[in-house]
């Protein structure tokens, strides 16, 4: 066995042995992905090897329990690819109009930029008051953020220009507070909002959804748990119900592909079927 053979079987069984010992199932995320973020801990912990990690995590849950977040993606922004946003409130808005109320899942939500972004958008166009939101995600740490919707001000220029660039009709800064090197959303893009943990990999349907939001995550998969995220999203989804997806996913390949019509080629947006 070459070096990198040993680090894949290093990595196989240090995945085999968290799914065993506490039901997180990381088995089928994209291998390089989760062998860069396996290396990152690697100093954390002042392990030479990604073999050495296995008996501190199987004997020292506390350990374990700090490496967990870093498995998760938790790279986001507010109104992230704001054309995106725009082809929202322009093909999907429409439709949900339609709807006395409107349940809405955001898979993945991480620290939580988008649900906020979601719920500005939905403000602006009407639909808030009759809209439930269920953000998840099985990092705990980053639904805390989420839950708190405080960060850091730094990025908020930024923000502000693609919100902007997504619509918006009002000035960003009329959604937060600002103090302390950071800003505060507002209470009330919170009140339709549910956090909660739940994970694709391993937990079941999530009620019958209007729309369901994973922008920017399977793209971590393997082609076996993408096909199992589909099913789970299809599952979760009504009869015609909306499944938007990050700009570089795609559904086009996977097995319960032809239960989606494409409503968006560019912005991935999908519709389910009347089947």
């Amino acid at each position: 066995m070459n070096l990198k053979e040993i680090e894949d079987l290093e990595l196989e069984l240090l995945l085999e042995a968290i799914y065993r010992r506490y039901g997180h199932d990381f088995r089928l995320y994209a291998q390089a992905s989760m062998r860069r973020r396996v290396q990152g801990l690697l100093p954390q912990f002042r392990c030479e090897r990604i073999s050495q990690l296995i008996p501190m995590m199987l004997h020292q849950p506390a350990e374990f329990k700090r490496m967990l977040p870093q498995f998760s993606v938790t790279v986001t922004e507010m109104f992230r690819d704001p054309d995106f946003y725009l082809a929202l409130r322009k093909k999907v808005v429409p439709y949900l109009r339609t709807y006395p109320f409107i349940k809405i899942w955001l898979a993945g939500c991480a620290t939580g930029e988008e649900v906020y972004s979601l719920a500005i958008l939905l403000k602006e166009e009407g639909l808030y008051d009759r809209a439930t939101i269920f953000a998840t995600d099985f990092n705990d740490a980053a639904l805390q953020v989420a839950r708190d919707g405080i960060y850091p001000i730094d990025n908020l220029r930024e923000f502000s220009t693609q919100y902007q660039l997504a619509g918006g009709s009002d000035s960003l800064s009329s959604y937060f507070y600002a103090g302390f090197e950071n800003v505060i959303m507002d209470q009330s893009l919170r009140e339709r909002v549910t956090f909660a943990n739940h994970n694709l990999v391993t937990d079941g349907v999530f009620g019958e959804m209007h729309l369901v939001f994973c922008r920017n995550v399977m793209i971590y998969f393997q082609r076996e748990l993408q096909n199992r995220v589909l099913r789970l999203f299809r599952d979760s989804l009504i009869h015609k119900g909306f499944l938007c997806l990050g700009s570089k996913e795609t559904i086009s390949f996977l097995d319960d592909s032809q239960t989606f019509d494409t409503l968006d080629p560019d912005h991935r947006i999908y519709r389910k079927k009347l089947i």
